[in-house]
């Protein structure tokens, strides 16, 4: 029997995937549990629609990632933090306020789950990287300048 998945199921396939299984497999486990429907033409025509659809937006949504990569390419941020005189930070520089120093001084709205500092946090004054995941295929690496305030 062909079936559409609805969800993703493990060592099956993925969601908007069309699979053959066996007819009790989808009579008793998957359709109950909503995990798949039956692949009949009218769902095949209403998948075909949705995966046009997605992938637009799919399409809008990395172009809009890669116009900001290009924005950030090539910049060097600057974070000012407290610290002592020999360079250490009170505290650490994350990336919340990498995050917060892209939207000040760049007026880009990153989320700070996509940043990632080499090393995790920044405890001293100097000149750092960062990467920031914008889109699944799209990757920019910033240069981060720690500097005392």
């Amino acid at each position: 029997m062909e079936i559409i998945l609805i969800q993703d199921v493990e060592k099956l396939g993925y969601a908007n995937d069309i699979v053959t299984v066996k007819n009790g497999y989808a009579r008793n486990f998957l359709f109950p549990k909503k995990l798949a429907k039956p692949a009949t033409e009218s769902n095949r025509k209403v998948l075909a629609e949705n995966i046009k659809q997605r992938a637009f937006k799919e399409d809008k949504i990395r172009n809009e990632a890669q116009a900001i990569a290009n924005k950030l390419e090539d910049i060097t941020i600057k974070i000012g933090a407290k610290s002592s005189e020999t360079g250490k930070i009170f505290g650490s520089v994350n990336a919340l306020q990498v995050a917060d120093a892209i939207k000040t001084q760049l007026n880009i709205e990153v989320d700070r789950k996509k940043i990632t500092i080499d090393g995790e946090s920044i405890k001293e004054i100097g000149e750092y990287t960062a990467k920031i995941n914008l889109h699944k295929e799209i990757k920019v690496e910033i240069k981060l300048d720690v500097v005392a305030e």
